[in-house]
Protein backbone atom coordinates (compact mmCIF):
# COMPACT_ATOMS: atom_id res chain seq x y z
CA UNK A 1 0.00 0.00 0.00
CA UNK A 2 1.36 3.41 -0.92
CA UNK A 3 1.37 6.24 1.61
CA UNK A 4 -1.53 8.72 1.51
CA UNK A 5 -1.27 11.13 -1.42
CA UNK A 6 -0.08 14.67 -1.02
CA UNK A 7 -2.92 17.02 -0.25
CA UNK A 8 -3.76 18.92 -3.44
CA UNK A 9 -3.83 22.71 -3.42
CA UNK A 10 -7.37 23.72 -2.56
CA UNK A 11 -7.44 26.74 -4.90
CA UNK A 12 -9.90 28.32 -2.51
CA UNK A 13 -12.34 25.40 -2.72
CA UNK A 14 -13.99 23.81 0.30
CA UNK A 15 -16.75 21.17 0.19
CA UNK A 16 -20.17 22.78 0.09
CA UNK A 17 -22.76 22.37 2.83
CA UNK A 18 -26.32 21.31 2.01
CA UNK A 19 -27.53 24.82 1.26
CA UNK A 20 -24.53 25.41 -0.97
CA UNK A 21 -25.12 22.13 -2.78
CA UNK A 22 -28.77 22.98 -3.40
CA UNK A 23 -27.78 26.33 -4.85
CA UNK A 24 -25.11 24.69 -7.01
CA UNK A 25 -27.69 22.22 -8.33
CA UNK A 26 -29.87 25.18 -9.35
CA UNK A 27 -26.91 26.82 -11.08
CA UNK A 28 -26.15 23.53 -12.84
CA UNK A 29 -29.66 23.34 -14.27
CA UNK A 30 -29.41 26.93 -15.51
CA UNK A 31 -26.03 26.21 -17.12
CA UNK A 32 -27.46 23.14 -18.84
CA UNK A 33 -30.40 25.13 -20.18
CA UNK A 34 -28.04 27.80 -21.54
CA UNK A 35 -25.99 25.14 -23.34
CA UNK A 36 -29.05 23.57 -24.91
CA UNK A 37 -30.50 26.95 -25.89
CA UNK A 38 -27.24 27.76 -27.66
CA UNK A 39 -27.31 24.40 -29.46
CA UNK A 40 -31.05 24.50 -30.23
CA UNK A 41 -31.87 21.18 -28.54
CA UNK A 42 -30.67 18.75 -25.91
CA UNK A 43 -31.33 15.96 -23.41
CA UNK A 44 -33.04 18.05 -20.75
CA UNK A 45 -34.78 15.20 -18.94
CA UNK A 46 -31.69 13.02 -18.76
CA UNK A 47 -29.55 15.87 -17.44
CA UNK A 48 -31.97 17.10 -14.82
CA UNK A 49 -32.57 13.69 -13.27
CA UNK A 50 -28.88 13.34 -12.32
CA UNK A 51 -28.17 16.96 -11.32
CA UNK A 52 -28.03 16.34 -7.57
CA UNK A 53 -25.94 13.19 -8.02
CA UNK A 54 -23.24 14.95 -10.04
CA UNK A 55 -23.37 18.03 -7.79
CA UNK A 56 -22.89 15.95 -4.64
CA UNK A 57 -19.91 14.15 -6.17
CA UNK A 58 -18.04 17.18 -7.46
CA UNK A 59 -18.76 19.60 -4.64
CA UNK A 60 -18.76 17.40 -1.54
CA UNK A 61 -17.51 13.84 -2.13
CA UNK A 62 -14.82 13.52 -4.79
CA UNK A 63 -11.16 14.39 -4.35
CA UNK A 64 -10.20 16.34 -7.49
CA UNK A 65 -7.93 19.26 -8.30
CA UNK A 66 -8.72 21.63 -11.16
CA UNK A 67 -5.09 22.74 -11.28
CA UNK A 68 -4.03 19.14 -11.94
CA UNK A 69 -6.79 17.41 -13.93
CA UNK A 70 -4.58 14.33 -14.43
CA UNK A 71 -3.40 14.13 -10.79
CA UNK A 72 -2.79 10.38 -10.28
CA UNK A 73 -4.53 10.26 -6.88
CA UNK A 74 -7.71 12.05 -7.92
CA UNK A 75 -11.05 10.28 -7.67
CA UNK A 76 -12.38 9.27 -11.09
CA UNK A 77 -15.81 9.91 -12.60
CA UNK A 78 -17.46 8.07 -15.48
CA UNK A 79 -20.69 9.43 -16.95
CA UNK A 80 -21.90 6.21 -18.55
CA UNK A 81 -25.08 8.00 -19.71
CA UNK A 82 -22.90 10.29 -21.81
CA UNK A 83 -25.83 12.17 -23.37
CA UNK A 84 -26.15 13.98 -20.00
CA UNK A 85 -22.73 15.56 -20.62
CA UNK A 86 -23.85 19.17 -19.97
CA UNK A 87 -24.52 18.28 -16.32
CA UNK A 88 -20.91 17.16 -16.05
CA UNK A 89 -19.66 20.19 -18.00
CA UNK A 90 -21.39 22.58 -15.61
CA UNK A 91 -19.79 20.84 -12.61
CA UNK A 92 -16.35 21.04 -14.22
CA UNK A 93 -16.84 24.71 -15.09
CA UNK A 94 -17.97 25.61 -11.57
CA UNK A 95 -15.03 23.65 -10.08
CA UNK A 96 -12.64 25.62 -12.29
CA UNK A 97 -11.55 22.98 -14.80
CA UNK A 98 -12.43 25.20 -17.74
CA UNK A 99 -13.83 28.71 -18.31
CA UNK A 100 -17.45 29.70 -17.85
CA UNK A 101 -17.48 31.05 -21.39
CA UNK A 102 -17.38 27.49 -22.70
CA UNK A 103 -21.07 27.23 -21.76
CA UNK A 104 -21.82 29.06 -25.01
CA UNK A 105 -19.66 26.71 -27.06
CA UNK A 106 -21.80 23.62 -26.64
CA UNK A 107 -22.29 22.14 -30.11
CA UNK A 108 -22.74 25.57 -31.68
CA UNK A 109 -20.26 24.87 -34.49
CA UNK A 110 -17.97 22.18 -35.83
CA UNK A 111 -15.07 21.86 -33.42
CA UNK A 112 -17.00 23.32 -30.47
CA UNK A 113 -15.19 22.85 -27.17
CA UNK A 114 -18.11 21.01 -25.56
CA UNK A 115 -19.41 18.10 -27.60
CA UNK A 116 -22.68 16.21 -27.21
CA UNK A 117 -20.83 13.49 -25.29
CA UNK A 118 -17.81 13.89 -22.98
CA UNK A 119 -14.36 13.50 -24.50
CA UNK A 120 -11.23 12.71 -22.53
CA UNK A 121 -9.06 13.97 -25.37
CA UNK A 122 -10.40 17.51 -25.57
CA UNK A 123 -11.92 18.42 -22.19
CA UNK A 124 -9.75 18.73 -19.04
CA UNK A 125 -11.21 16.89 -16.05
CA UNK A 126 -13.10 14.32 -18.13
CA UNK A 127 -11.83 10.88 -17.10
CA UNK A 128 -13.64 8.73 -19.66
CA UNK A 129 -15.00 9.40 -23.14
CA UNK A 130 -18.55 8.11 -23.49
CA UNK A 131 -20.96 7.67 -26.37
CA UNK A 132 -22.72 4.36 -26.93
CA UNK A 133 -24.49 3.16 -23.81
CA UNK A 134 -23.42 0.10 -21.85
CA UNK A 135 -19.65 0.60 -21.65
CA UNK A 136 -19.21 3.05 -18.78
CA UNK A 137 -19.34 0.56 -15.93
CA UNK A 138 -16.70 -1.59 -17.64
CA UNK A 139 -14.48 1.50 -17.97
CA UNK A 140 -14.99 2.25 -14.30
CA UNK A 141 -14.12 -1.34 -13.34
CA UNK A 142 -10.84 -1.04 -15.22
CA UNK A 143 -9.98 2.20 -13.44
CA UNK A 144 -10.86 0.74 -10.05
CA UNK A 145 -8.81 -2.41 -10.66
CA UNK A 146 -5.84 -0.31 -11.81
CA UNK A 147 -6.03 1.70 -8.59
CA UNK A 148 -5.96 -1.47 -6.52
CA UNK A 149 -3.01 -2.89 -8.47
CA UNK A 150 -1.11 0.38 -8.10
CA UNK A 151 -1.88 0.62 -4.38
CA UNK A 152 -3.60 3.98 -4.73
CA UNK A 153 -6.56 5.03 -2.61
CA UNK A 154 -8.61 6.84 -5.23
CA UNK A 155 -12.26 5.93 -5.75
CA UNK A 156 -14.18 5.56 -9.01
CA UNK A 157 -17.78 6.71 -9.47
CA UNK A 158 -19.95 5.77 -12.44
CA UNK A 159 -23.44 7.14 -13.18
CA UNK A 160 -25.64 4.90 -15.32
CA UNK A 161 -29.11 5.45 -16.72
CA UNK A 162 -31.72 2.83 -15.88
CA UNK A 163 -32.51 2.35 -19.57
CA UNK A 164 -28.82 1.60 -19.99
CA UNK A 165 -29.28 -1.45 -17.77
CA UNK A 166 -30.95 -3.12 -20.75
CA UNK A 167 -27.44 -3.56 -22.18
CA UNK A 168 -25.92 -6.95 -21.43
CA UNK A 169 -22.41 -5.50 -21.09
CA UNK A 170 -23.53 -3.73 -17.91
CA UNK A 171 -24.19 -7.07 -16.25
CA UNK A 172 -20.84 -8.46 -17.36
CA UNK A 173 -19.21 -5.58 -15.51
CA UNK A 174 -21.58 -6.11 -12.58
CA UNK A 175 -20.21 -9.65 -12.26
CA UNK A 176 -16.59 -8.55 -12.72
CA UNK A 177 -16.47 -5.96 -9.91
CA UNK A 178 -17.33 -8.23 -6.94
CA UNK A 179 -15.08 -10.96 -8.35
CA UNK A 180 -12.13 -8.56 -8.04
CA UNK A 181 -13.31 -7.08 -4.71
CA UNK A 182 -13.50 -3.55 -6.09
CA UNK A 183 -14.69 -1.77 -2.96
CA UNK A 184 -13.25 1.47 -4.37
CA UNK A 185 -16.02 1.48 -6.99
CA UNK A 186 -19.44 3.14 -6.65
CA UNK A 187 -22.05 2.75 -9.39
CA UNK A 188 -25.07 5.07 -9.30
CA UNK A 189 -28.20 4.07 -11.19
CA UNK A 190 -30.21 7.14 -12.21
CA UNK A 191 -33.57 5.40 -11.76
CA UNK A 192 -35.85 7.93 -13.42
CA UNK A 193 -38.03 5.24 -14.99
CA UNK A 194 -37.98 6.63 -18.53
CA UNK A 195 -35.84 6.00 -21.59
CA UNK A 196 -36.08 7.14 -25.18
CA UNK A 197 -38.44 4.26 -26.04
CA UNK A 198 -40.82 4.74 -23.12
CA UNK A 199 -41.11 3.42 -19.58
CA UNK A 200 -37.91 1.53 -18.85
CA UNK A 201 -39.70 -1.39 -17.19
CA UNK A 202 -42.14 -1.70 -20.09
CA UNK A 203 -39.29 -1.86 -22.59
CA UNK A 204 -37.59 -4.56 -20.50
CA UNK A 205 -38.42 -5.24 -16.83
CA UNK A 206 -35.68 -4.31 -14.36
CA UNK A 207 -37.28 -5.06 -11.02
CA UNK A 208 -36.47 -6.35 -8.49
CA UNK A 209 -33.48 -4.15 -9.24
CA UNK A 210 -31.94 -4.05 -5.77
CA UNK A 211 -32.12 -7.83 -5.47
CA UNK A 212 -30.56 -8.22 -8.89
CA UNK A 213 -27.48 -6.16 -7.95
CA UNK A 214 -27.25 -7.87 -4.56
CA UNK A 215 -27.23 -11.27 -6.23
CA UNK A 216 -24.04 -10.25 -8.04
CA UNK A 217 -22.38 -9.41 -4.72
CA UNK A 218 -22.80 -5.63 -4.59
CA UNK A 219 -23.48 -3.55 -1.49
CA UNK A 220 -26.85 -2.01 -2.43
CA UNK A 221 -28.09 1.33 -1.13
CA UNK A 222 -31.38 2.91 -2.22
CA UNK A 223 -31.85 6.67 -1.93
CA UNK A 224 -33.89 9.61 -3.16
CA UNK A 225 -31.65 10.88 -5.95
CA UNK A 226 -32.75 14.49 -5.41
CA UNK A 227 -32.22 14.48 -1.63
CA UNK A 228 -28.66 15.68 -1.11
CA UNK A 229 -28.69 14.80 2.59
CA UNK A 230 -29.46 11.18 1.65
CA UNK A 231 -27.05 11.05 -1.26
CA UNK A 232 -23.92 12.16 0.59
CA UNK A 233 -23.56 9.17 2.94
CA UNK A 234 -24.65 6.78 0.19
CA UNK A 235 -21.89 7.98 -2.15
CA UNK A 236 -19.04 8.56 0.28
CA UNK A 237 -17.47 5.10 0.68
CA UNK A 238 -14.23 4.71 2.70
CA UNK A 239 -10.86 4.73 1.00
CA UNK A 240 -9.22 1.30 1.29
CA UNK A 241 -12.46 0.29 3.02
CA UNK A 242 -11.68 -3.40 3.08
CA UNK A 243 -15.25 -4.61 2.62
CA UNK A 244 -14.40 -6.21 -0.71
CA UNK A 245 -17.80 -5.25 -2.11
CA UNK A 246 -18.44 -2.55 -4.71
CA UNK A 247 -21.40 -0.32 -3.93
CA UNK A 248 -24.37 0.51 -6.11
CA UNK A 249 -26.65 3.40 -5.22
CA UNK A 250 -30.08 3.04 -6.77
CA UNK A 251 -31.10 6.68 -6.91
CA UNK A 252 -34.83 7.20 -7.37
CA UNK A 253 -35.15 10.27 -9.55
CA UNK A 254 -37.57 12.16 -11.78
CA UNK A 255 -36.73 12.83 -15.40
CA UNK A 256 -36.69 16.59 -16.00
CA UNK A 257 -36.61 17.36 -12.26
CA UNK A 258 -36.85 21.04 -11.39
CA UNK A 259 -38.90 22.24 -14.38
CA UNK A 260 -42.61 21.51 -14.01
CA UNK A 261 -43.44 21.06 -17.70
CA UNK A 262 -40.53 18.64 -18.17
CA UNK A 263 -40.93 16.39 -15.15
CA UNK A 264 -41.62 12.73 -16.00
CA UNK A 265 -42.36 13.56 -19.65
CA UNK A 266 -40.71 11.21 -22.13
CA UNK A 267 -40.69 13.82 -24.87
CA UNK A 268 -38.10 15.82 -22.95
CA UNK A 269 -35.60 12.97 -23.14
CA UNK A 270 -34.22 15.00 -26.06
CA UNK A 271 -35.99 17.94 -27.67
CA UNK A 272 -35.67 21.50 -28.88
CA UNK A 273 -36.79 24.31 -26.60
CA UNK A 274 -38.68 27.37 -27.76
CA UNK A 275 -37.72 30.84 -26.47
CA UNK A 276 -40.95 31.12 -24.44
CA UNK A 277 -40.29 27.72 -22.83
CA UNK A 278 -36.73 28.75 -22.05
CA UNK A 279 -38.00 31.90 -20.34
CA UNK A 280 -40.46 29.83 -18.28
CA UNK A 281 -37.72 27.37 -17.35
CA UNK A 282 -35.40 30.15 -16.17
CA UNK A 283 -38.20 31.71 -14.16
CA UNK A 284 -38.86 28.45 -12.34
CA UNK A 285 -35.18 27.86 -11.66
CA UNK A 286 -34.79 31.26 -10.06
CA UNK A 287 -36.67 29.74 -7.14
CA UNK A 288 -34.72 27.56 -4.73
CA UNK A 289 -35.54 23.93 -5.42
CA UNK A 290 -37.33 22.20 -2.60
Amino acid sequence: MTPPPDTPPDNGFAPLDLDGLREMARVNRLDVAAMFMAAGNGHFGSCYSCTEIVTALYFAVMRVDAARPDWPDRDRFVLAKGHAAPTLYSALIRRGFFPEGWIHEFETRVGARLATHPSRRSQPGVDSSQGALGHGLSNACGMALAGRLDGRDYRVFAVLGDGELHEGSVWEAAAFAPKHRLDNLVAVVDRNGLCVDGRADEVLPLEPLADRWASFGWDVVEADGHDLAALLPALDVPRFGGSGRPRVVIARTVKGRGVSFMEDVRGWHADAIAPAQYAALRSELQEVLR
